[in-house]
């Protein structure tokens, strides 16, 4: 089973060694790493040149002529890859040493499966673990509040919760998710995750596989939450698994959001105009459903809500 490695990196030099020496201490080895520079000033190419002189047969290094951004560079480092089983990874986060053996043993027992995200720990810029709620964690939650919790319904119709960092794929997959979409608010990993659920061949485990490093200069944030009650709660309204009010009107927010995303999809990705146009068809039945509730339980509150809504737009497609 041959493993590539599909890692961008812009002004990393901070974090890299330690995700690169992650990667080459895997309890089961890579084969191939592919890194796409996308322009940086700082000594992250320097680092990756030593690195590449350690391990010539491994490393491949590519500089962007011009800066391509996450999507477009992401785009471009999981095409260049060879091998059958590729892993997506950030610059500045770390591996747990037995991530790649996990995911390839699944891959194995689960032929029906095109690609796999996971659970992972919370690290500060120096490394410090914390202790935190994520996005991750929602099935897990799910299950505890005897909710009937779908992983595709959530993907496809509330928001996405598979982060690039902890994802990996069969190659023969990239004919579906090729090319990437590229719209303002779009991200790689949603648009492949999406792909995946609603192809019937995504799973998301539990194991927490690597660390994700929380700083300031991070691109996409967001992700984990003050391990308490008030964001416990706040988790289950934003996914729909407390339906008072607040839950409600958080839900309907997220169904109006991927609505609109499925929209872009619609413009940039005409192979999958049936999927998508059937998905947001669907998402259109759950919105009625959930504003016919909230008006009928909190008329006077939803009611203002709705004209509120009216000038910024956020519940309405």
């Amino acid at each position: 089973m041959k493993t590539s490695v599909a890692l961008c990196t812009y002004n990393g030099e901070k974090y890299l060694k330690y995700q690169l020496d992650s990667i080459l201490n895997q309890t089961v080895q890579i084969d191939e790493i592919i890194i796409c520079d996308d322009g940086s000033t700082d000594s992250t190419i320097s680092i990756l040149n030593s690195y590449q002189e350690q391990y010539p047969g491994i490393f491949k290094i590519y500089t962007n002529e011009n800066n391509l951004r996450s999507v477009k560079n992401f785009e471009k480092a999981i095409s260049l890859c060879n091998n059958e089983f590729i892993f997506l990874s950030d610059q500045d986060d770390i591996w747990v040493d037995h991530k790649v053996k996990v995911h390839l043993d699944y891959f194995e027992n689960h032929q029906n499966i095109n690609v796999i995200a996971t659970n992972g720990y919370c690290i500060t810029d120096s490394g410090e673990r914390k202790e935190m709620y994520s996005f991750w964690d929602l099935p897990t939650i799910a299950k505890s509040t005897d909710k009937n919790f779908s992983i595709k319904e959530t993907l496809s119709k509330v928001t996405n919760i598979a982060t690039g960092a902890s994802m990996s794929l069969r190659k023969s997959f990239l004919k579906e998710i090729m090319p990437i979409p590229d719209s303002e608010g779009l991200h790689h990993d949603e648009w492949i995750a999406f792909i995946a659920a609603q192809k019937d061949s995504f799973v998301m485990l539990d194991e927490k596989l690597f660390y994700y490093r929380i700083h300031k200069h991070q691109q996409i944030g967001g992700v984990f939450f003050d391990k308490d009650d008030r964001s416990l709660v706040f988790l289950k309204r934003t996914f729909g698994l407390i339906q008072d009010f607040k839950g409600l009107s958080k839900y309907i927010k997220r169904l109006t959001s991927s609505y609109k995303k499925n929209q872009l999809y619609l413009e940039s990705q005409p192979h999958h105009h049936e999927i998508i146009k059937t998905n947001m068809n669907e998402i259109e039945k759950i919105y009625a459903e959930k504003v016919k509730l909230i008006k009928t339980e909190y008329p006077v509150r939803s009611q203002i809500l709705f004209i509120l809504d009216i000038f910024k737009n956020k519940r309405r497609f």
